[in-house]
This record gives C-alpha cells, structure tokens and sequence, in this order.
C-alpha cells in the first residue's frame, strides 16, 4: 500500500536570536518553525497504542530548543541547517519541510521566512556527508 505519513509542527514560537539590526531597523519579536517530516507510514498506523511503534518526536522538539538558544545566529539560513542537520541523526526521517520566519517585518506587520525542501535523495546525501 504506497503512501506517506508526515508528523507537523506549526507556530511554533521559539527563542532563537537571529540577526543583526541597525537602530532604525525593525526587531523581530518572534521567530516561528513550521516543521513537516516524512516518515514510514508504519510509524503512523500502528497496530497497538504503544510508544515504542512511533517516531518520539518530543527529543527532537527539545534539541530544536536548545539549537535556537544555544548562540546568537547571523541568519535564518545557518539556524535552519543546524536544525536540518539535527533531523539528519533520526532515521525515521525520510524527508522533510521546513520553513523558519521572523515577525513583524515592516510597521509592526508581516512575516518574512525562509524554506527548505529535503526530498529522500538529499536526506541520504546529508546523513552520509555527516557520517
């Protein structure tokens, strides 16, 4: 049976530091991750209500915290592949979405966000470079 499983996390607010701003410019007050991770869909249909036949993603969630608190980041896009490169070290992750975006971004509206795309080819590609 083909199909696809996902686990997603959206608004999540999270206290990243990000960025370098001038006395006119305007200060992000929230960072927010919008997270969607491929996985098997035997993760997902599981035939028993038990822990251990799904993909725990609480761990994950808590170093994704810890990466955006650990340090000041210049860019969305380093604190983006941190997070992605801490994807990597679960294999229950196939692929992945990621889109990280900062508000407000011009008199106290918009958001403004940068997206990764990591299809299965590229997840390889990184778990192998890493390794």
């Amino acid at each position: 049976m083909p199909s696809l499983s996902f686990i997603e996390l959206k608004d999540l607010q999270i206290a990243a530091r990000v960025g370098t701003y001038g006395p006119d410019d305007v200060m992000p007050d929230a960072h927010i991750l919008d997270l969607t991770l491929t996985i098997a869909t035997h993760l997902v249909m599981v035939p028993r209500d038990e822990m251990a036949l799904v993909f725990d993603y609480d761990p994950l969630i808590g170093r994704i915290d810890m990466l955006a608190r650990a340090q000041h980041y210049e860019t969305q896009e380093r604190l983006i592949t941190c997070i992605v490169e801490a994807c990597a070290q679960y294999p229950q992750i196939e692929a992945l979405d990621i889109c990280l975006r900062k508000r407000p971004v011009l008199s106290g509206t918009g958001t403004l966000g940068v997206r990764l795309i990591i299809d299965g080819e590229a997840m390889t590609l990184l778990r192998n470079a890493n390794s």
